[in-house]
């Protein structure tokens, strides 16, 4: 008898129950989902909702089922590892949580990390080397070009970037001079980055162009990144439409109540994988609290963005006829036919997260700022609460003078994210406080 023999071939953990996710052939919905995907009680004596697995390490039944987890790590036995063996690589939480992330985006896998700013930055070193060239859509949240300029540059990675509403014509010649810039460094076109919405002015980037840009361009695997913070998981399904990889931070509208740090990326396992192995190298696995909270959280997601979205639309339909109102950067009032059409085809709904461009500069935006009532002045967005910052003096202070200008991140424009409170309250502070401008 072989040793191959012995070895239990069955995964260390116990098999969970079938999972239901149809009836009479019917899929069921995310939002039904929520409430149980990727947990069995009878597992955890029964427990109605998954416990919070405090532990750093887990034991083998047997020391053959040990070698053959380590034999499926190190690649001496093929099909990969089985079960769970150290919370750097995983623990049920973040298991449970990662299944529940596929299922908004209709991803076959899905990771999730310490923060989105760690889900970012590990995604591009998973698949930058040294020489290659990173093509991304502008604006970008400020950190996330910053890593792209500043630090990857420093490892010889570079980039080039075009506006979000870019023709195909535009994303054609971008993907051509990437290309040349690529070759002249040793290098290739690694990954093309895209925010859509843009943050903060909700700028959108056309991904079935970017797709068809990159099929035409590019002969090799080149993933189309996509950061869908703005709008998902419910607003915007990015798969659907080219990207191959979703990211977000889930701090956001999925933790959704402002007392948590996450981030996560999703799309086919063959783009998870390097970027499962660099995050057990390095760690950035988000903890199992955390974890714990964003499925919390995630059962109700669905009904929070509704009431923000419906509450953004009564409050932008007031702000739309203000006298000291400049104009929105608003996703359900576009001005623009380019515009229009990415979102007629991408988008679900127009959001709760928006620019507000106010008469003036930055000291009438600091006096309708400091006059709120309802409202925080605090960065972030996709809380129950409603949230107001300044984008040029805060978030995006960073970024060049000449940048921010060229990306539309004006002087008299202010953030605002709408929360759950009601709309008609948050109209009335929003009216005290243009009268202080």
């Amino acid at each position: 008898m072989s040793e191959t023999d012995i070895i239990d071939p069955t995964t260390p953990r116990k098999n969970p129950k079938p999972e239901v996710t149809k009836i009479d052939g019917r899929a069921l919905k995310p939002a039904t989902l929520m409430m149980g995907h990727g947990y069995d009680p009878t597992l955890s004596e029964g427990s109605l909702k998954p416990p919070i697995f405090l532990t750093s390490t887990f034991a083998f039944p047997s020391a053959a089922d040990g070698k053959r987890h380590f034999e499926g790590i190190t690649g001496k036995r093929p099909g990969g590892a089985d079960g769970l063996v150290y919370s750097r690589f995983n623990a049920p939480n973040q298991e449970i949580l990662e299944d529940r992330l596929s299922i908004w985006d209709g991803a076959e896998d899905a990771l999730s990390f310490s923060s989105g700013m760690t889900a970012i930055c590990v995604l591009m070193l998973a698949y930058a080397s040294q020489g290659d060239v990173i093509v991304h859509s502008g604006p970008l949240y400020a950190a996330s070009e910053g890593f792209v300029a500043k630090v990857l540059a420093k490892f010889g990675v570079t980039y080039v970037d075009f506006p979000a509403s870019a023709t195909r014509e535009e994303i054609d010649a971008v993907l051509e001079k990437a290309k040349a810039q690529a070759s002249d460094q040793g290098g290739k076109v690694c990954m093309i980055y895209l925010e859509s919405p843009g943050n903060p002015t909700n700028a959108l980037v056309d991904i079935e162009a970017v797709k068809e840009a990159r099929d035409a361009a590019l002969d090799w695997d080149c993933p189309i990144a996509i950061d869908n913070t703005f709008l998902g998981p419910l607003w915007q399904r990015p798969l659907d439409h080219g990207a191959d990889i979703v990211v977000y931070s889930l701090t956001k509208y999925v933790g959704g109540h402002s007392d948590l740090v996450a981030g996560s990326i999703a799309g086919a396992k063959k783009w998870m994988d390097p970027v499962r192995s660099l995050r057990n190298t390095m760690g950035g696995i988000c903890d199992p609290n955390t974890a714990w909270m964003l499925l919390r959280s995630l059962e109700t997601v669905e009904l929070r963005m509704q009431r923000a979205g419906e509450n953004a639309a009564k409050v932008c339909d007031y702000l739309s006829k203000h006298e000291k109102v400049e104009g929105l950067g608003y996703l359900g009032m576009i001005e623009g036919a380019r515009q229009q059409d990415i979102y007629d085809r991408h988008c679900l709904g127009a959001g709760s997260t928006f620019s507000l461009l106010l008469k003036g500069g930055e000291a009438e935006c600091f006096r309708f700022l400091d006059a709120l009532k309802i409202a925080k002045l605090a960065v972030s967005l996709g809380g129950t609460e409603t949230l107001a910052s300044h984008p040029a003096s805060m978030t995006h202070l960073s970024v060049a003078e000449g940048r921010r200008t060229e990306l539309g991140i004006s002087d008299n424009l202010v953030r605002i994210s709408i929360g759950i409170e009601d709309a008609d309250d948050l109209i009335a502070d929003f009216e005290q406080a243009l009268e202080q401008v």
